[in-house]
């Protein structure tokens, strides 16, 4: 279990990269636990140098309770900091789409006022998702079940 998450990260970076999703910081937080802390090596393997993974001390503050969050979840930040998505649990397991969707709106969202992070290539990239998303949709079949579920995805406005 605890080289699964980082493989599936990798797995996701390598996915969104050959989409066109380039210039993208992906960061894992060890745990504080002196288990964590001695198989820190482990999970520093389990993913290439595309990925930081930030080795916490034991004495300092946890950056999950800093962050209002938990080990397991996603903060999805845009290219200007601000947090859009925070995802936890069931919400945060990569073999569902929820953070690769999450990753694509903040990429592609709406950046307010004139943005020095803005590449132009970024407007035909998110073009193509979004019309590869579209036609995914079209052939998917539609649940009938009355009791299907749409699950939203906890966003975040405007937080620094």
């Amino acid at each position: 279990l605890l080289l699964y998450i980082p493989t599936r990260l990798e797995d996701l970076r390598v996915k969104l990269e050959n989409e066109g999703l380039v210039n993208i910081s992906y960061v894992v937080v060890n745990h504080q636990g002196a288990q964590s802390q001695r198989e820190f090596h482990l999970l520093k393997e389990s993913v290439s140098d595309y990925i930081t993974v930030y080795q916490q001390e034991e004495q300092q503050d946890d950056v999950w309770t800093t962050l209002n969050g938990n080990k397991d979840d996603f903060l999805i930040y845009d290219r200007c900091g601000r947090l859009v998505y925070h995802l936890g649990l069931p919400y945060s397991f990569l073999h569902f789409r929820y953070v690769e969707e999450a990753i694509k709106i903040a990429y592609c969202g709406n950046k307010c006022g004139n943005c020095s992070y803005t590449d132009p290539d970024i407007d035909d990239i998110c073009e193509n998702i979004t019309r590869k998303a579209d036609e995914l949709e079209e052939r998917e079949p539609k649940p009938t079940d009355q009791h299907s579920h749409h699950h939203n995805l906890h966003r975040h406005e405007h937080h620094h």
